[in-house]
């Protein structure tokens, strides 16, 4: 067993997802996911060694229950493993502009994030009780907080800040943020192997495609502009974010319509994007199947889906300053839908992007690869690995 084992948390309102993996070579030996806190079928799977297994944790059981049971019912029972642990790394989905980079959680640290809690109310108050729980359970072992925002505290002023009263910065931090900063680094890294050429000298487009969805303009390796802002509702079309939106409807709704405003924001985050265009599902998968069969409301839904992600992308690369390398697919449906593959890059022949269709259909289901044709800029699949940052960084600061 090596000594780079880092036990990987990511927390959020009413799950908790876990791993246990070698930060040299990312070979995962735990994995799973605690899920449905505070109901009656309060529950938890995961897989050791290849082996899967679930289990009730008790009804009303959250964030504290789960990560004791991770220790006592699943690390006890693998003792080469949980001897072998030399740190914890906890996913942070937000770290303001305080946070630029990883860092050993220490109490100011804990205090930093708190102060964040309001530009991601559903995340970050999880977060804090995980980590505590954790340290709990692990007070020998350093823990360290990796942020989805630090990756993005690179863009300059013309991507981050918003036209509004400049004051609203200066006194109370209104700005554009970003989110999925470990996959956006994480998949830029690896699209530089992949072009044989070095991370400095990279300039791609990466695409993270899930039920949260964002793109990033890296560029010379940094990132320099990405589509989620104060909050993940901003940018792309999602499973039940709407994205880009006039902001005049808000007042069109509450002040014609006569919704409240948090009808409006539970529609907003939860009802809209390929839910709300679907009117059934968040799901991409029944998108994609109902677009096969013709069903309207699922070519309407796919269709703006892709057609919103490719005017982004080709928006994107007037960052690049002439010099683009790669369009990067990444994420669950980035992974694995080569229909919204083949959708968006319909739509950017210009940027000199042709696919492949054959190669399309190989890169998927934890495939990687070259989807572009012989005579196409290079289109690039590849599974992100956020747990896999999350672990290097731990490991790097907890020596």
């Amino acid at each position: 067993m090596s000594n780079k084992l880092v036990l990987v948390l990511n927390c959020g309102s009413s799950s908790l997802k876990f791993a246990v993996l070698n930060a040299e070579n990312g070979e995962e030996i735990i994995s799973g996911l605690a899920e449905c806190f505070n109901l009656e079928d309060a529950r938890i799977k995961w897989k050791s060694h290849g082996d899967k297994n679930e289990s009730s944790l008790g009804a009303y059981s959250a964030h504290r229950e789960a990560i004791e049971f991770i220790v006592k019912n699943i690390l006890e029972a693998n003792p080469e493993v949980l001897n072998e642990i030399v740190a914890v790394g906890h996913r942070i989905v937000h770290g303001g502009e305080k946070f630029t980079r990883s860092a050993i959680i220490d109490e100011s640290v804990i205090e930093g994030i708190e102060e964040c809690s309001g530009l991601a109310p559903l995340h970050n108050p999880a977060a804090l009780i995980g980590i505590r729980a954790a340290i709990a359970c692990f007070p020998q072992q350093k823990h360290v907080a990796v942020f989805d925002t630090a990756f993005h505290q690179t863009m300059p002023e013309s991507s981050y800040l918003y036209a509004l009263p400049y004051k609203l910065y200066r006194e109370k931090g209104i700005r554009r943020y970003g989110m999925h900063g470990t996959s956006h680094l994480f998949v830029s890294r690896e699209a530089a192997k992949m072009l044989n050429q070095a991370v400095e000298e990279t300039n791609v487009i990466t695409a993270h495609l899930g039920n949260g969805a964002s793109i990033c303009a890296v560029k010379n390796g940094k990132s320099f502009d990405t589509s989620m802002g104060l909050t993940p509702l901003e940018g792309l079309v999602m499973g039940t974010r709407c994205g880009d939106i006039d902001p005049a409807i808000i007042f069109h709704l509450v002040d014609r319509e006569g919704y409240t405003l948090k009808e409006v924001n539970n529609m907003l985050h939860k009802q809209s994007g390929l839910m709300g265009l679907t009117e059934a599902s968040s799901d991409c998968r029944f998108a994609e199947e109902g677009y096969a069969e013709g069903k309207e409301s699922a070519v309407r839904a796919m269709n703006v889906f892709c057609y919103r992600l490719a005017k982004s992308i080709m928006s994107y690369a007037a960052a690049m300053d002439g010099k683009l390398d790669a369009l990067v697919f990444t994420g669950g449906i980035g992974e694995n839908s080569a229909l919204v593959r083949q959708l968006t890059i319909e739509k950017l022949a210009l940027l000199g992007f042709e696919l492949d269709e054959q190669a399309n259909l190989d890169a998927r289901f934890g495939n990687s690869g070259n989807i572009g044709t012989s005579n196409s800029r290079p289109i690039l699949v590849i599974p992100t690995n956020e747990e896999m940052v999350i672990a290097q960084d731990a490991v790097a600061l907890a020596q």
